[in-house]
């Protein structure tokens, strides 16, 4: 996912993990060549409205990503310190036409199953059409929309049709909406309930759970797996921490070896300005954004000039500054600063925070102050500042007088498939990109069949413009299409950017690897671990 085709110089240059606090060596858990124990604040649970968690048809949020990565196979992989994707499954995979519309991989000889039976290359035809054909509402199938048909010739050889040209879709082919499962297994028309994961990926998957949440997930090495990634442990125990501080409570006590996603900024502070013995704080550079999206045909939101004022007075630097410190910066796009084709198009818009234009463009557009509105987040997602950051949002928007705010926290089993049933009027999500391209920061929002669900459309954006820009294999070539996009996307304000952040890991100093355990899109690659003096 970290394409260098396609991010400019300078996140070339973001790829070199920072290490801090080096203290003495100690022995890890149980020490010797114990299994690692990972922890996340992550959790994974099965509800009514989301019984299939794990299913690669339902799964589209980075922590289940992080469980599919190690289980199931794709065709292609992004390699080690990014990069364009490299076989995987496959042995070979092209481009076979100059317009990047028909793409050919031919699988590995001799591929099967953590069971022993074979992957052909019916099953990865399988595997991408019962995606399509189940169409979750939960978005992933929007990254494979664009296939039109697929071919198989004799056991080895796929070719994929696209509708459109799209140079990003190698890609797309290497996150987990394509991971490769058994027909045998998984019903080709409904998705599968619970936690169960059956690939060909380098690690079988067995959990531990309380009631419909998974508290433990043991990845054991896949004997019978072939393909690019290199093990360099034979067990991994990823341990799921209701909050951050417990997480780091058990990094202290020696319990877990590594704590990942998402530490809490004040733990990040702690462990750089005052090093702990036996933990190594690690800066992973990262493509997190963090955003307001609004259901544009609620009444209290449907003016567009709520929307717009909302954005005139909104203090991003305070925000990031105030409860984020160092590990986030304010966001003027949709797309980061660290990303090709980035625009400061909400500042070049609004400029800084306002309260007089934003009172302007109230009363140009005749809304009554001040706006009532109730700003939604989900409180086990992102970490525990998010309160923080949601009630700053609350008293900044209150202190202009213009709106009178209130703000509801709620669990993440209940918040997205409300936010996607379109029960909250504004409400706020983050973004980890499924691969470093400006159309990962676009096309999920504003696509046909988009992750948000969202009722917002710009035809100009979704029928002129994604199109165009994914005609470019030369990405650079694409800049002028996505700066249209983010001025448009300012102007209308479907999405309020706010800030993106930094990542980091910390660890046992017996354990090595960690600096490419997790990637720049959060991406976990627990493969890299192992346990040593670094």
């Amino acid at each position: 996912m970290n394409r260098k085709t396609l991010v400019l110089p300078a996140v070339a240059g973001m790829l070199a993990p920072v290490l801090a606090g080096c203290g003495t060596t100690v022995g890890g858990v149980g020490g010797g060549d114990k299994h690692i124990v990972v922890g996340t604040t992550d959790q994974f649970v099965a509800t009514e409205d989301a019984p299939a968690p794990l299913d690669p048809a339902y799964a589209y949020d980075t922590g289940t990503w992080n469980i599919l990565r190690q289980t199931l196979q794709t065709l292609m992989h992004v390699p080690r310190g990014g990069g364009e994707p490299v076989p995987d499954a496959a042995s070979r995979c092209d481009f076979t036409d100059k317009a990047s519309e028909r793409y050919r991989c031919t699988l590995r000889d001799g591929l099967t199953f953590a069971d022993g039976t074979p992957v052909t290359a019916e099953d990865v035809k399988f595997s991408v059409e019962r995606v399509l054909a189940i169409k979750s509402d939960n978005g992933p199938s929007a990254l494979l929309a664009g296939i039109d048909e697929i071919e198989t010739t004799g056991e080895n050889e796929i070719v994929f049709h696209l509708k459109t040209p799209d140079a990003t879709f190698p890609y797309k082919l290497s996150t987990p909406v394509a991971g490769i499962v058994s027909k045998d297994k998984y019903d080709g028309k409904k998705l599968r309930d619970g936690f169960d994961v059956d690939g060909s990926g380098p690690y079988t998957l067995q959990v531990e759970q309380q009631g419909d949440q998974v508290t433990k997930a043991v990845f054991t090495k896949n004997p019978k797996y072939k393909g690019d990634i290199k093990l360099r442990n034979d067990k991994v125990e990823l341990r799921s921490f209701e909050s951050a501080a417990a997480m780091g409570d058990s990094l202290e006590a020696d319990t877990i070896d590594m704590a990942t996603r998402a530490m809490d900024p004040q733990q990040i502070k702690e462990l750089a300005e005052k090093p702990k013995a036996g933990i190594e704080l690690i800066e992973v550079p990262g493509l997190e954004i963090r955003y307001l999206a609004f259901n544009t045909t609620d009444p209290s939101v449907k003016n567009k000039a709520v929307r717009q004022a909302m954005a005139a007075v909104v203090d991003r630097g305070r925000i990031a500054g105030e409860v984020y410190g160092s590990t986030a910066q304010p966001l003027y796009s949709l797309i980061p600063s660290s990303i090709a084709a980035h625009t400061n198009s909400f500042f070049d818009k609004y400029g800084e925070p306002n309260k007089a234009k934003a009172a302007e463009i109230l009363s140009d557009a005749g809304i009554t102050t001040p706006v009532k509105l109730t700003l939604h987040y989900t409180t086990d997602r992102y970490g525990d500042s998010t309160a923080k950051e949601f009630a700053a949002l609350r008293d900044q928007l209150n202190a202009t007088g213009l709106f009178a705010v209130t703000v509801q926290g709620t669990e993440w089993a209940k918040f997205r498939p409300a936010q996607k049933r379109g029960e909250y009027p504004v409400y706020g999500l983050g973004w980890f990109p499924d691969f470093p391209d400006p159309d990962n920061y676009v096309a999920p929002f504003l696509d046909a069949d988009n992750f948000l669900n969202t009722p917002y459309v710009s035809k100009v954006v979704r029928d002129q413009l994604i199109p165009q820009s994914r005609r470019a294999a030369d990405r650079s070539s694409a800049a002028p299409a996505f700066a249209q996009m983010q001025k448009i996307v300012a102007g209308d304000v479907p999405v309020l950017p706010l800030w993106q952040g930094k990542q980091y890991v910390a660890a046992r100093d017996d354990v090595t690897g960690v600096e490419w355990a997790l990637n720049t899109s959060s991406d976990l690659q627990l493969w890299e671990l192992g346990r040593g003096t670094a």
